[in-house]
């Protein structure tokens, strides 16, 4: 339930900083272009806060906190008095209607720019791409891919941490190859590995780009024995201490150490299991009852134990962090890669690359919303920044009800010196209405059996 209640919350927080945004963006530039704006608001539905400011327009703060508008005076809906009718957005010129409703999707794209800056300033531990376990017979096998090897470009992009790693992947769907560059910590040699990827099944939802060429990260060794007893957790309730070597679930020996005994008390919920430790030489039989919590909608079962472990080698760890001057156009860059690899990725989806049942709706976005601000400030504006690139780019899209329907109608007219009659526009935001259903249908269902599967 605290989950949820945290994810709910990232969640409304989250969208409620880039709607804000995005809409700031549309009523910003529609008042230097002289337009009258008679509402800001920011969620749909019943008002739970509004003001008037000096300037005459309503501020409001509504109930449904899943997107928001900007109520632009316009002869088209309103009664208009001749001395407001100068200050209408359908009586300003193209130019000036595109710069206002191209606004909101570009204040997203400032926005991430603004929230990668900070990022950088602060810093962002990461660690370098190193290679641990290579599956046998694998595309990372076959491509001659070495253990404790460094990965230093993908694709002919420079890589710094396994983020860099994974998004130069992803944007490699489709690919019938895939060229990575290693190298190794005593020697500066670089050598090239061409992956196979013309056979490469990767679906996002169930693994990772990396898993599915078969290859896993360098991980510290993790050791089978306790490192550290949560208070008034259930292990704590149970007995166990801190040195414990686990032995055995039930009687079922942990073959893969931590690994196992990870997997197999997540199936005891609310249940009393035997585990079996070794404590000074000694076997004990202790009885425990993990907690059940709710993980993506499935209960499962929680000890309040970590466990030990070696520290990262120094060499390994890098700080992702700039002065005030360099982490500018850094931030720039790591936006504009964002945004042609998600405007990639939508056009992988037309071809059928990449499948609809990658899409992600509005339960994926909270999760990974809680997820971020439990890690910390910096990972969270690192969330905020993907999510406001993401609403900027499917503003963009050409369906009628979006940003992107609107400007495509004014290009037209543009083009074409006269708007597009009202009749086609009607059919035309039908449709797009239509299709912005479905999309969300798909994600949500998408949502539903990521968490019930």
């Amino acid at each position: 339930m605290y989950e949820l209640i945290w994810n709910l919350a990232s969640f409304v927080i989250a969208l409620g900083i880039l709607v804000t945004v995005h809409e700031y963006g549309h009523f910003w530039v529609a008042r230097k272009n002289g337009v009258k704006v008679e509402r800001f608001s920011v969620g749909f539905g019943k008002a739970l806060w509004r003001k008037v400011g000096q300037d005459g327009t309503e501020y409001v703060v509504a109930m449904i906190p899943l997107g928001g508008y900007v109520k632009m005076l316009d002869e088209r809906v309103d009664q208009v008095s001749v001395q407001d009718k100068d200050k209408t957005f359908n009586s300003k010129s193209v130019y000036q209607r595109i710069a206002i409703i191209a606004a909101g999707p570009f204040a997203n794209f400032a926005f991430a720019i603004f929230a990668f800056y900070l990022m950088f300033l602060i810093g962002v531990p990461s660690i370098k791409p190193i290679v641990g376990e290579i599956i046998p017979q694998s595309i990372a096998a076959q491509a001659k891919l070495e253990s404790n090897s460094e990965i230093v470009e993908v694709a002919g992009q420079a890589v710094r941490d396994w983020q860099d790693v994974n998004l130069a992947l992803i944007g490699e769907i489709g690919s019938k190859s895939i060229s990575i560059k290693t190298k190794n910590s005593d020697s500066q040699y670089v050598k090239t590995h061409h992956f196979d990827t013309k056979n490469w099944q990767f679906s996002p939802d169930k693994e990772s780009a990396l898993t599915s060429l078969g290859l896993y990260p360098y991980r510290p060794k993790v050791h089978n024995e306790l490192a550290r007893i949560g208070k008034d957790s259930p292990a704590e309730k149970g007995g166990l201490a801190v040195g414990d070597k686990l032995i055995a679930i039930n009687d079922d020996s942990l073959a893969k150490g931590w690994t196992d005994f990870a997997k197999k008390i997540q199936q005891y919920p609310e249940q009393v299991v035997n585990v079996t430790v070794e404590r000074e030489g000694r076997e004990l039989v202790l009885q425990v009852k993990p907690k059940g919590i709710d993980r993506n909608g499935k209960l499962i079962g929680y000890l309040g134990v970590s466990p030990k472990a070696d520290d990262w080698p120094a060499e390994y760890k890098i700080d992702l962090s700039y002065d005030v001057f360099s982490a500018l156009p850094e931030s720039i860059a790591r936006t504009w890669n964002l945004i042609t690899l998600s405007f990639d990725m939508i056009g992988k989806l037309i071809t059928g690359d990449v499948s609809v049942k990658n899409l992600s709706g509005p339960i994926a976005i909270a999760q990974g919303a809680g997820d971020s601000a439990g890690y910390g400030f910096v990972y969270f504006l690192g969330f905020l920044a993907l999510i406001s690139i993401n609403l900027g780019i499917i503003n963009l899209l050409p369906l009628p009800v979006l940003d992107g329907g609107h400007l495509l109608y004014y290009v037209i007219e543009l083009l074409t010196g006269k708007p597009v009659p009202e009749n086609i526009q009607e059919v035309g935001f039908k449709f797009g209405g239509l299709a912005l259903l479905a999309l969300m249908a798909i994600a949500l269902f998408n949502d539903f059996s990521r968490v019930l599967g």
